[in-house]
């Protein structure tokens, strides 16, 4: 057995497994079952909403075969949290014309789930046809200025270990490093993002820390030759303070991953406080202490609540991460510096309750939901305001899956963006690139890897998401929809710019059910987009598309790859050629009349379109 195949085995053996148990996290929490549930049945579809509850993080919804249950959480096949921060919410597990009874509770945290609500019966329509020529309506008030648009994906991104973006190695005839960067540089560039986050730069790849004749030797060029290239990409660098060097671990036969991180407790507490010192002193003295205190950050650790992850026990890490605190406030105080970095949204009230280190930010990860609200959380430990970082978030949190290639993938990054607008600092997407070695480097071109770009630089269609994103204009408008699905299904979201006078509207069509990631015919809408509050005057329509047929290349790849592991250079030349975000149709002139525009277009399941409307000048 290989290497790889033997740090996969591991991985996913023990990726679910808990750390150990650290105390309450929402236990104590008395919350209220959600009021005012209803069920709305469409085609393929039902949609659920209910009432916040007051203190909740989030809302797991339930189904049973009758009003007396036995009920249990729907499972979208999301294989992370299925707790969703708020309603709606479209069931589209259920069978036409099968009625099915639903109940959603109120959660503290994703282990503590409150008292079930009221029931009620629904059932997708059982006609395929019904409704199908009633469009879901969206209705854009150009006059309208709902504030400055949020971008929670332009903070940060995820990334392979930082040193991978130095290797010469080449993976399908692409040479590593060189594409990492260009991916690290390209999401900069045309995303806006503005800092990276990635494992390991503690590793002994590194040679951060050694031990000679017993004594500790810090060594900081390795760092310096990483943080020196993430700078000259535009990005800084958010700081993980992870794995343990080998000469400091109490246990260095505790790994993770094909390139063997150590994931143990250090032998030497000291000592470990000495060299997080020591890193971050080096940082501030090479880099300047206001570039590091205002455009960098500390995190600790990674996921220490999965025993894959860590192989101490919760107080051992809770203590890390103290001591680890301490030594960046050391340097100076106003260095930022937060956790717990957990996985499924974990630990969260277990840190905030143990600290004796003051937080700057809190982050955490989850995958397959969008991300759940802690301001509660944050409330009730007295951190409110406090920032909130997912500092890692996508589709599926296991490797090689294909569902990471899919447009269904797109759609779901574009309901948690817009899920995290207004309560979410940074929504970080793991990760930028499919040049990623974790459980052993790519085997194909499309082979469910995580990255946002592939292995020669294609842009997937979960790229294109966060591009119609970073194309949306500043300044967000109030949009209403109605209709089968509507904010459930098909979601939107629209903005200007007030000195071009360009008006965007990003629409979609999509589900959280993973047992469509191929698409669903029946879930297809047609959609009626009108623009008021516009000025009169000539525009010029764009229509950008992604869907299977549109800015898809893993599409064209499953039409002329014939099963192939990688493209001969015929082919790769085809597939560069629809490195593109399509145009629906041709740009168009119109006129508006009257302050209004109507724009009506099929919108498959799953989809997305950017609809613009361009002044023209003179």
């Amino acid at each position: 057995m290989s290497s790889e195949t033997d740090a996969r085995t591991d991985f996913e053996t023990r990726l679910g497994r808990s750390s150990g148990v650290a105390g309450s996290d929402g236990a104590g929490v008395a919350l209220a079952a959600p009021a005012g549930l209803t069920a709305r049945p469409g085609r393929a579809q039902v949609t659920l909403s209910w009432e916040l509850v007051e203190g909740a993080a989030g809302y797991l919804v339930h189904v049973g075969a009758s009003a007396d249950g036995p009920f249990e959480p729907l499972d979208h096949q999301g294989r992370d949290v299925l707790s969703v921060p708020h309603g709606p919410y479209a069931d589209t597990t259920g069978e036409p014309g099968v009625e099915r009874w639903y109940a959603v509770a109120a959660v503290a945290s994703v282990d503590h789930v409150g008292p079930l609500s009221s029931p009620v019966v629904a059932a997708p329509l059982a006609d395929p046809g019904a409704t199908a020529g009633e469009p879901v309506a969206v209705v854009v008030d150009a006059g309208s200025d709902e504030g400055e648009l949020d971008r929670p994906w332009a903070p940060m991104i995820g990334s392979e270990h930082l040193s991978h973006a130095l290797s010469t190695d080449r993976t399908g005839g692409h040479e590593i490093g060189a594409e990492l960067r260009a991916a690290l540089r390209a999401a900069h560039e045309e995303l806006g993002v503005e800092t990276v986050r990635a494992h390991g730069i503690l590793c002994d790849d590194l040679g951060v820390y050694r031990e000679v004749d017993g004594e500790p030797v810090h060594d900081f060029t390795g760092v310096d030759r990483v943080y020196d290239m993430i700078l000259s990409l535009g990005l800084r660098p958010i700081v993980e303070i992870s794995f343990m060097p080998r000469d400091l671990a109490s246990d260095p036969s505790a790994t993770v991953f094909e390139y063997g991180a150590i994931i143990s407790p250090p032998k030497d507490w000291d000592r470990w406080y000495d060299l997080v010192r020591a890193f971050v002193a080096h940082l501030v003295e090479r880099y300047g202490l206001e570039e590091v205190r205002d455009r960098w950050a500390f995190e600790v650790w990674n996921e220490a609540n999965l025993e894959v992850f860590w192989s101490g026990t919760p107080d051992e890490f809770f203590r890390l991460h103290d001591v680890a605190v301490r030594a960046v406030k050391s340097v100076d105080d106003g260095l930022r510096v937060g956790g717990p970095s957990s996985a499924a949204a974990g630990w969260v009230d277990q840190l905030l309750a143990s600290t004796k280190e003051p937080l700057d930010f809190v982050s955490t990860h989850t995958y397959g939901s969008p991300p759940l609200d802690l301001r509660p959380v944050l409330s009730r430990h007295g951190y409110q305001g406090l920032p909130l970082w997912w500092t890692e978030w996508g589709v599926t949190p296991t490797h090689f899956n294909e569902v990471s290639e899919s447009v269904f993938a797109a759609v779901f990054l574009l309901r948690g963006m817009r899920s995290a607008m207004g309560r979410i600092e940074a929504l970080s997407y793991w990760v930028v690139s499919d040049h990623f070695e974790e459980l052993g480097r790519p085997p194909a071109l499309f082979h469910g890897g995580f990255g946002l770009r592939t292995v020669g630089e294609l842009r997937k269609p979960r790229w294109w998401a966060l591009a119609m994103l970073a194309a949306l204009p500043s300044r967000r408008l109030s949009v209403r929809a109605s209709g089968d699905g509507a904010d459930s299904l098909v979601e939107s979201l629209a903005s200007l710019d007030p000195g071009e006078g360009r008006v965007a509207a990003l629409v979609w069509n999509g589900t959280l059910d993973q047992s469509k990631a191929a698409g669903s015919a029946d879930l297809g809408r047609r959609v009626s987009l009108r623009f008021t509050g516009l000025p009169d005057g000539d525009y010029e329509l764009r229509h950008r598309r992604v869907d299977d047929d549109h800015s898809c290349v893993p599409a064209v790849w499953r039409r002329i790859g014939g099963g192939a592991a990688w493209p001969t250079d015929a082919q790769w030349a085809e597939l560069r050629a629809a490195d593109r975000l399509d145009e629906l149709h041709p740009p168009r002139p119109l006129t508006v009349a009257g302050g209004a525009v109507d724009v009506e277009f099929d919108l498959p399941n799953p989809s997305m379109s950017l609809v613009e409307l361009v002044p023209v000048v003179g």
